[in-house]
């Protein structure tokens, strides 16, 4: 049994897209957005990034390394975990400053 496509209008950090999913998806779609659209004005927020593009990355990298985390030990220790990001954030910076 097939699904129906459904076109949702989202906003992500004041840019407006239109995106396609499966009705039934529909949910979980926005609840990425939210997440999404959360992390990026928090990267934003703390003032180390700058620019749409170099936020989006930030964003990708960390919720990438998060899943492969999760992923890969079947869960995380938040300490540890919180460690690995800014040992991560700390290597981004150093590179987007030079």
């Amino acid at each position: 049994m097939t699904d129906a496509v459904k076109l949702l209008d989202i906003s992500i950090m004041g840019r407006e897209f239109r995106v396609a999913c499966p009705a039934h998806e529909e949910e979980t779609l926005l609840q990425a957005v939210q997440l999404l659209d959360a992390r990026m004005h928090e990267i934003r927020t703390a003032g180390k990034v700058i620019g749409i593009e170099k936020i989006a990355m930030m964003t990708a990298l960390n919720m990438t390394h998060e899943f492969l985390t999760a992923k890969v030990e079947g869960g995380f220790d938040f300490s540890d975990f919180q460690r690995k990001i800014g040992n991560i954030s700390s290597t981004i910076d150093a590179v987007l400053q030079e």
